[in-house]
């Protein structure tokens, strides 16, 4: 006689002490009466993402459910539980949980699927899975990056609504709980807690829905040395400009150019990793504003060669030397290489170098102390003229300018690390 295949008895067994067969699971547990408890708690694992683009959050945790069904209670003398894996989920009824406002969620499933049904004698179920979901979150970035943003997972039955099942916290505010090593990198998570409301449909009526919130704080220091701080340096170099001679005409239009189109670049790169909302953000009102000072140094200096022109225009109908050899000199040097030359400058400048060449040639001959004395007084002489003719070719919009742009600059980051922080 041939020995009968235990491995083709086991199920029969455990279907049989748990009257599978003998019940239809296709109807809640007191179908017909009060609406069933389940009672949930969640383990988070890892929020894997925040993605402000898309606006959403990646997170995994273990999700527990727990009710009871004294269709599957058992005798047992020794009162202990029964645990199964997923195939029994698809023979017995357990709870449509769904989450509301996911885009993409999954079971985990190696090596096998991460499912686990926990049966007492009683008729109490512990149904728990290992979940990732991706969902909305509703981000609000009028402060970004000093913002702090709140978001929540939403769990709700999908089929039964309050009338056949009540769904609550299971251990109240302690059903949430969290792994210590849980961080992200680029924010803080200050709370997390767990509430539960309800909602309503015009088709189907009111619902039980629980939320699990947490608050997240964005860190800053990143922000600071790939937005702030560079868009600070612009700004701070757009002011050396000031400081140029306003007869070095490429040097100032090349440093104006260069910083404008520097701040294009960073906000251009700010822009391209946010999504493209229909406010202002507090990073914009930094860029933009930092913009608008460096323009400003470009116009200012715009102006500072405008009247520069005009003033010698005028110089030159006043003493009527436009047709003079020095005169012609200069605007033929000025349209050559885009620089202001002041004849007069240039008139002193050369009779001072004939001057200093004649002294050399005679000193080199006679070789007299008092020659060499009085190169010496040529030569500081000649340093306190071009002292002179620096200070005499500075305008005076870059003098105010020197003072008024740097003392803006600081008045408004007071203002707006004030208000932000």
């Amino acid at each position: 006689m041939r020995k009968e295949d235990s491995t083709k008895v086991w199920p029969l067994k455990y279907e049989q002490l748990l009257h599978i067969e003998d019940h239809d699971f296709s109807m809640r547990p007191g179908f017909g009466g009060s609406p069933v408890p389940v009672g949930i708690d969640v383990q988070i694992e890892s929020i894997d993402s925040i993605s402000e683009v898309n606006m959403d959050f990646t997170m995994t945790f273990y999700l527990r459910h727990y009710w009871k069904d004294e269709r599957l209670s058992f005798p047992s003398t020794t009162n202990k539980s029964m645990t199964f894996d997923h195939r029994l989920i698809r023979k017995i009824w357990v709870p449509d949980i769904f989450f509301v406002h996911s885009k993409r969620s999954f079971t985990h499933d190696t090596t096998v699927q991460n499912i686990m049904l926990r049966v007492q004698p009683d008729g109490n179920v512990l149904f728990s899975l290992r979940i990732t979901v991706s969902a909305m979150c509703f981000m609000d970035f009028s402060r970004f990056p000093l913002d702090t943003q709140n978001c929540s997972l939403e769990l709700e039955s999908y089929a039964y609504n309050e009338e056949d099942l009540m769904l609550y916290w299971k251990h109240g505010n302690q059903s949430l709980n969290t792994d210590e090593h849980v961080s992200l990198s680029q924010f803080f998570i200050e709370e997390f807690s767990a509430s539960s409301g309800f909602a309503f449909y015009s088709s189907t009526g009111w619902y039980n829905r629980l939320f699990i919130n947490f608050v997240l704080r964005r860190h800053i220091f990143f922000f600071v040395l790939q937005t702030y701080f560079p868009a600070m340096l612009m700004v701070i170099l757009s002011w050396v400009s000031f400081w140029i001679d306003r007869r070095a005409v490429p040097a100032r239009v090349s440093l104006g150019i260069t910083t404008v189109l520097t701040m294009s670049t960073i906000i251009s790169g700010m822009t391209a990793s946010m999504p493209q909302v229909s406010y202002i953000k507090a990073v914009d009102v930094y860029l933009w504003v930092s913009s608008l000072f460096v323009f400003l140094s470009v116009i200012e200096y715009a102006a500072v060669n405008y009247l520069t022109t005009v003033e010698e225009q005028k110089q030159f109908r006043k003493t009527g030397e436009i047709s003079g050899m020095y005169n012609i000199d200069a605007v033929q040097a000025m349209a050559f290489d885009g620089c202001y030359h002041d004849s007069e400058t240039d008139m002193d400048q050369t009779s001072f170098s004939l001057q200093s060449e004649e002294d050399s040639i005679r000193g080199r001959f006679t070789g007299s102390p008092s020659a060499d004395l009085a190169r010496i007084k040529r030569r500081k002489s000649l340093g306190g003229h071009v002292g002179r003719i620096i200070l005499e070719n500075n305008h005076v919009i870059d003098t105010y300018s020197r003072i008024l742009f740097p003392i803006v600059y600081i008045i408004f980051n007071l203002f707006y690390w004030g208000i932000y922080v």
